[in-house]
């Protein structure tokens, strides 16, 4: 039975984290709007990238009814939750957005869409915008390290479950909520929280619709919250709380994270992609890019990953699934088939996880020289490393390296590189270049001040 580390005042987190986020006085670290500005024009250029993806439009198809808010990069208005399903489906849909390294989680697809949707029904300026994100941010990146790796273990989606408070988070800033009704849609949204991570088996859609589903929880459980409805405060620590429900209980948790907001920051952290699949799985692609470089690769025999074996149950087993993955999401959760389109493309973008990719002879038959060897020292899931083992025709065996994940808080992306990417990304999904730019154009003008509302914003980007 893991042994849970509460905070010396024990006192009530929900409680404590409203507080300090609604307190005007707390201060927003130097590179917040930075991050934010990434973050929100990282998931404008996904949202665009995915629009005309099958299962985008089947969510819109599935719409209930029509409404006033907005489906980035489609015509058509729906409801608030429709709305918030659509986008942040689409900001996750190809597992191309950003991520936290401290143990997985993905931020902007829950908490961008809720801001949206808020944004649409009153005037949200830049600096709100901000500073909702931020701390909603900071929120959901401090929960995930109650526990490293317990969600995941107990068969939830971090991203989903977690997710939901994020969104709730933010609306909730931005309504300007008070501290005790704040505590109320935390606690709240702890009984919409959702996400089972049975869509590994085969690549199926469910993953892409969690952080979808947390905004719009997010922002219904905020409004119930300021139309006066309780939620229990205790919903994160509490005996029938979060953790006891949704973490595995051979895992430590350790709360005391919870009791120093402000004193440091953890969301300036996050990482931003550079290949369009799963976060572990991206130092390993590095790797095989680096290989296709040095080695022919019909001189391949083997090729043996180190890995961390908090990885294996996501990205190996079960192994000849993960050689021949059944869909193209599946293939984004195999490091195998990442390897192999590494190897033979030198890339892992858009274009590679695609049906005609998938059914690629070479791809595969490459994909089946791929297997894994769990290494103890592995630093997973602190960094995220690669380790390629091949062996040749000529019996010799070839290491590669990749000390961190490219994107991440020990390579960072630069601004120019995430802006290439909103670009390639708008193009992906049928924009034309001067219209992505346009777009572009846009968003800096909201970060420096110029639009003075995200209702403006998002009602001026192309569709």
């Amino acid at each position: 039975m893991a042994k849970s580390v509460l905070t010396e005042s024990k006192q009530i987190v929900a409680e404590a984290f409203s507080r300090w986020a609604l307190d005007q006085n707390s201060r927003l670290p130097i590179g917040a709007a930075e991050t934010v500005a990434r973050l929100t024009v990282d998931s404008v250029g996904l949202m665009y990238a995915a629009r005309n993806e099958v299962y985008i439009r089947a969510i819109i198809d599935a719409a209930i009814e029509s409404g006033s808010f907005p489906a980035i990069g489609h015509e058509v208005l729906l409801n608030s939750a429709d709305s918030c399903l659509t986008n942040g489906t689409a900001i996750h849909g190809e597992d191309y957005d950003d991520t936290y390294e401290g143990t997985p989680v993905h931020l902007a697809a829950s908490i961008i869409p809720s801001m949206i949707a808020v944004g649409s029904i009153t005037d949200i300026d830049r600096d709100t915008w901000v500073r909702s994100i931020s701390l909603a941010a900071e929120l959901v990146c401090r929960l995930v390290v109650v526990a490293p790796t317990a969600i995941h273990r107990q068969g939830f989606h971090p991203t989903g479950v977690l997710g939901a408070f994020g969104a709730t988070a933010a609306v909730g800033i931005a309504l300007k909520l008070t501290p005790a009704q704040l505590t109320s849609a935390l606690g709240t949204v702890g009984s919409m929280t959702s996400g089972i991570i049975e869509y590994l088996a085969e690549g199926t859609w469910t993953k892409r619709m969690h952080p979808g589903w947390a905004a719009a929880s997010g922002l219904k459980a905020a409004k119930l919250a300021k139309s006066g409805f309780l939620g229990p405060r205790t919903v994160f620590e509490g005996e029938h709380g979060f953790f006891s429900a949704f973490a595995d209980s051979s895992i430590d948790q350790d709360f005391s994270l919870l009791n120093e907001w402000g004193e440091s920051w953890r969301f300036e952290k996050l990482a931003f992609k550079p290949f369009a699949c799963g976060t572990m799985a991206q130092p390993f692609i590095d790797c095989a890019i680096a290989a296709k470089a040095e080695i022919d690769v019909n001189d391949i025999i083997s090729v043996k990953a180190h890995v961390g074996e908090g990885t294996v149950h996501r990205l190996w087993e079960p192994l000849a699934e993960k050689r021949q993955p059944s869909t193209p999401y599946g293939a984004k959760f195999s490091v195998p088939y990442c390897v192999a389109v590494g190897m033979l493309h030198g890339d892992a973008g858009l274009a590679q996880f695609t049906e005609e990719t998938l059914r690629d002879p070479g791809v595969i038959d490459f994909a089946q020289k791929v297997s894994y060897r769990v290494n103890p020292d592995d630093p997973y899931p602190s960094n995220y490393v690669g380790w390629l083992e091949i062996r040749t025709t000529n019996s010799q065996t070839h290491h590669f390296k990749q000390t961190s994940m490219r994107g991440g808080k020990y390579q960072p992306m630069t601004d120019l590189e995430i802006r290439k990417k909103f670009i390639a990304n708008c193009i992906y999904g049928g924009l034309e270049k001067e219209q992505a730019l346009s777009a572009l154009v846009k968003l800096d003008e909201f970060f420096s001040g110029s639009v003075m509302t995200a209702r403006s914003l998002f009602a001026d980007l192309p569709s």
